[in-house]
């Protein structure tokens, strides 16, 4: 089921296979000198695989080698799903773009922004406006992540317990309550800044719904798509197949047992952020139906005019991650990329300084997995590891390079 079958010849598809085979090359270095425990990456064009790779290890301490079935943590990976599966219900009716989120989320009622003082004595005042569901999807919520380290509401969630790779025992709707108890880190809609948001619209899904996010996803998404292999964890028969995750630290790169572990149960904390597991032919699927816009196989989970609302820059004045960005992303990678609902956008390709097309969209995880699609050359292209954290080297860039030279036509 998860086998990875290439049934065309890449030339055929305008690729050439000997430049294609760049990438093996390149990423064989990775697992030669240590960088990465092992990878798995995929190409398509239209409907078909042209070229998958791989090497190393699923687990290097147990010499188990990645397989085309393996199971890898993609993180925030999760956030275009769960950002698919919120727009699906936005069809139904459930909700506006424009709507106060404070409709469902008491704490977000009459939110406040911190303006001063300490994490542990803030000084807050009335937000101007209200947190919308769309600040929700482009992450211009106000709300941040305890992983950011550069604000002192990222302090609050981190008194309140939250930390990376240790979730507190609570459900999702008690971890929402704790975030939005806080004051937001700046006005709505002022700033982008990576945060708790989509694990926010995870808990409107469930509101909207009447299901849990687990039951929505699977009913509404995987089973329709054929992704057998995705969830929020990894059931026994299937614990074999697990990737470790991997820690590199002061240059060394050593499994995290603790947190790969968690996959081992059901959690308790159903994160839309970031939760889920998966295989590269499922996310492959996923990929697929983005590709076509919104269908795959007869079966349509957004229309293609919400699927064009979605990858297209809803930043303020068309400004890019570089510039609105308060957090990490406002670097020289994210020149030229804004910010749709619930993807990145490549809005010009000259001051990305990249072969990416223009109006491609993409996303990562925290276990340095990502993927893109590139309407504009009919392309799908991910690339799955587990090396935490994510940017220890710059993976998708250098992807990008190979696929976009490997094209001949």
């Amino acid at each position: 089921m998860s086998e990875l079958k290439i049934r065309v010849d890449p030339e055929s598809m305008g690729f050439d296979p000997a430049r294609l085979q760049r990438i093996q090359t390149h990423f064989d270095a990775y697992v030669a000198d240590g960088r990465l425990p092992g990878w798995l990456a995929t190409v398509s064009r239209g409907d078909e695989l042209v070229w998958v790779g791989k090497s190393g290890f699923r687990n290097r301490e147990e010499n188990l080698e990645v397989t085309d079935d393996t199971i890898w943590r993609i993180y925030s990976m999760t956030k275009p799903i769960v950002s698919i599966a919120a727009m699906m219900l936005y069809e139904e009716g459930a909700f506006d773009l424009n709507d106060d989120v404070g409709q469902w989320i008491e704490n977000l009622r009459e939110p406040r922004v911190f303006v001063g003082g300490t994490a542990v004595e803030p000084e807050t005042v009335l937000a101007q406006g209200p947190v919308r569901v769309q600040h929700l999807l482009t992450q211009t919520s106000g709300l941040t992540y305890e992983i950011q380290n550069h604000h002192p509401v990222d302090q609050m969630y981190r008194n309140m317990g939250y930390a990376f790779g240790k979730p507190r025992d609570v459900n999702l709707t008690e971890a929402v309550h704790d975030w939005c108890s806080a004051p937001l880190a700046f006005e709505p809609g002022t700033c982008f800044n990576y945060s708790v948001a989509t694990d926010v619209m995870g808990r409107l899904i469930e509101i909207w719904s009447g299901q849990s996010l687990d039951e929505f996803l699977k009913e509404r998404i995987f089973d329709p798509l054929g992704m057998h292999d995705t969830d929020f964890w990894c059931p026994e028969d299937k614990q074999e197949r697990l990737a470790m995750l991997y820690l590199h630290f002061l240059g060394d790169v050593n499994p995290w047992h603790e947190v790969a572990n968690a996959a081992l149960r059901r959690p308790k904390l159903l994160s839309g952020g970031g939760g889920l597991w998966s295989t590269a032919h499922d996310f492959q699927r996923f990929m697929s139906m983005l590709l076509r816009g919104g269908e795959l196989d007869g079966v349509r989970l957004v229309s293609s005019r919400t699927l064009e609302l979605m990858t297209q820059n809803h930043l303020p004045g068309d400004v890019d991650l570089e510039e609105f960005a308060i957090d990490f992303y406002r670097n020289i990678d994210s020149a030229g990329i804004g910010f749709g609902l619930g993807f990145a956008v490549v809005t010009d390709s000259i001051k990305n300084r990249s072969l990416i097309s223009e109006g491609s969209f993409y996303w990562g995880g925290a276990a340095s997995t990502l993927f893109w699609v590139d309407p504009a050359e009919d392309l799908t292209v991910s690339f799955y590891t587990q090396l935490v954290p994510t940017g220890t080297y710059p993976l998708r860039r250098e992807l990008q390079q190979l696929v976009y030279q490997a094209l001949a036509d």
